[in-house]
């Protein structure tokens, strides 16, 4: 009986309590508390099936998703001093990174890569707000203007995934310089002629909203997502006055004029690769999805001057009927 007792009864409690199951292995959703399956949620981008909202996605995956075949090439990145301030508050400052290094598997908030997105080379930076929040320091901004640069030397357009609560306490001014850094970065760009596109996804706010993720081209934004400078309880407080509902998301700065479309993310390749088609005044491409399926066969090209030039007329409304579609789903 002992050997019954005190082997036996412990081992099967012991085997019968063991969990099997991972903690992750479902995810709630945010917004209606639906329990998912965390395979399903993968293969749909981490977008919820049912309530379609859209949850942060590791910036791997995004440019696995993004690019044609997953296939990219990450470009090497500047190292940069890793605690210039030698800064300290509940723990150092060189703790925490590594601890976030560790954690996301990445040197800082920010990746670069080229690949080819319907044919068409690309460079795409992603920002990862697993890593200190996407706070832009020093090493994310280095990160960013040697994407821009390879971006002017390869004469490619540059995709800009932004999502960061804003400049990196811990660096400073340092961080403050980052700013004007990037934004003459993307000047140049611009002078060169080649496209810059902003994708403003859950959250992007502070010092990044101030610089480089509001100077695009054209500014995408993803369904749900804030963008601001200034949280939304800090706005209450100082002006003392209720914001409207949904203040700050995206849908309310599509209605309001600051971004120029809110796309699904399932929808985000075509739609990229539309835009940087019209901007580049490349030929019709039959791969991209709707634009196989909408645009009129003997359709005439037309120059994005054209448009600009049809929009501030008389207002006639016959170019908007012969207007091109735009290679993405409504």
């Amino acid at each position: 009986m002992n050997w019954i007792d005190n082997v036996v009864r412990p081992k099967i409690r012991s085997f019968l309590n063991r969990r099997e199951v991972e903690d992750n292995l479902w995810v709630k959703c945010p917004e209606t508390g639906e329990m998912v399956f965390h395979r399903d949620l993968e293969a749909n981008q981490w977008v919820v099936p049912n309530s379609g909202y859209h949850m942060k996605i590791k910036p791997v995956d995004r440019l696995s998703h993004f690019f044609d075949d997953g296939q990219y090439t990450k470009l090497a990145l500047p190292s940069v001093p890793a605690d210039p301030l030698k800064f300290r508050d509940t723990k150092r400052y060189t703790d925490r990174l590594k601890e976030y290094r560790t954690k996301t598997g990445n040197d800082d908030a920010m990746l670069v890569a080229q690949g080819d997105l319907y044919g068409a080379r690309l460079t795409v930076a992603v920002q990862d707000f697993d890593f200190m929040g996407g706070s832009l320091g020093m090493a994310a901004g280095s990160a960013l203007v040697t994407g821009l640069e390879a971006a002017l030397a390869n004469h490619t357009p540059f995709v800009m995934f932004t999502a960061s609560g804003g400049a990196r306490m811990q660096e400073g001014i340092l961080s403050l310089m980052q700013m004007p850094r990037t934004t003459v970065a993307v000047q140049r760009l611009r002078e060169a002629g080649l496209p810059y596109i902003v994708v403003l996804t859950n959250p992007t706010t502070g010092g990044v909203t101030a610089s480089y993720a509001m100077l695009g081209d054209v500014h995408l934004a993803e369904p749900g997502a804030v963008i601001g400078f200034a949280g939304a309880r800090v706005i209450e407080t100082t002006i003392r006055e209720k914001l409207p509902k949904g203040f700050q998301r995206s849908e309310y700065l599509y209605e309001h004029g600051m971004v120029d479309m809110v796309v699904h993310r399932h929808n985000l390749r075509s739609t990229i690769g539309s835009l940087i088609g019209l901007f580049t005044k490349a030929p019709a491409n039959d791969a991209i999805p709707a634009a196989r399926q909408s645009a009129p066969a003997t359709a005439a090209p037309v120059s994005m001057r054209d448009a600009a030039i049809a929009a501030e007329g008389d207002g006639d409304d016959d170019f908007l009927a012969n207007a091109p579609v735009a290679g993405h789903a409504e």
